[in-house]
């Protein structure tokens, strides 16, 4: 019955929820924020959120974490020059969001961190203040890029990934 239900919520939601919880302007301020932050530091950051899983994961009760890891690798965001990539996920249907951080940057940062930069979004998402929750999360993830992959100014920084948030 518990899968059935799962499914069902699924089932009712659509990339026009995205769009009601992230407008265009909404979507906007999320890529320019990305921007900003990667001016300061060398890690990539990528957002994507979708409304449902694919019925395919739905059926084999897949999780969001597990879908937020294939991603990862979808989006590329494995492939940054320093392995400091990261992939803020949010699944709409189930309020879920995930991190996923390359192996680079969680060199430097304990498990422990990204369950305490969850727990806001978390909040932020059930309260559906969508936008607010990813704000926060951009600047947490930001201030962790800065202080271990920080750059100079004059340094050359290519923007490795796109800074759009990834709709599904």
């Amino acid at each position: 019955m518990q899968r059935l239900m799962r499914l069902l919520r699924h089932r009712c939601h659509d990339e026009s929820d995205v769009r009601r919880a992230l407008p265009a302007d909404a979507l906007a301020r999320i890529e320019a924020r990305v921007a900003d932050s990667e001016r300061r530091h060398s890690g990539e950051i990528r957002v994507c959120v979708e409304a449902s899983l694919p019925l395919g994961w739905l059926w084999r009760g897949l999780s969001a974490r597990e879908r937020a890891v294939s991603l990862f690798g979808e989006l590329r965001v494995w492939d940054t020059e320093h392995n400091n990539g990261v992939l803020i996920y949010l699944l709409l249907a189930e309020r879920a969001v995930e991190i996923v951080a390359d192996r680079g940057i969680n060199r430097h940062v304990a498990p422990d961190q990204w369950q305490a930069l969850i727990a806001p979004m978390r909040q932020a998402f059930r309260d559906a203040r969508f936008e607010q929750g990813l704000d926060q999360a951009i600047a947490t993830i930001d201030g962790l890029l800065r202080r271990n992959f920080a750059i100079n100014p004059s340094d050359n920084n290519a923007d490795e990934l796109p800074n759009r948030p990834d709709i599904r």
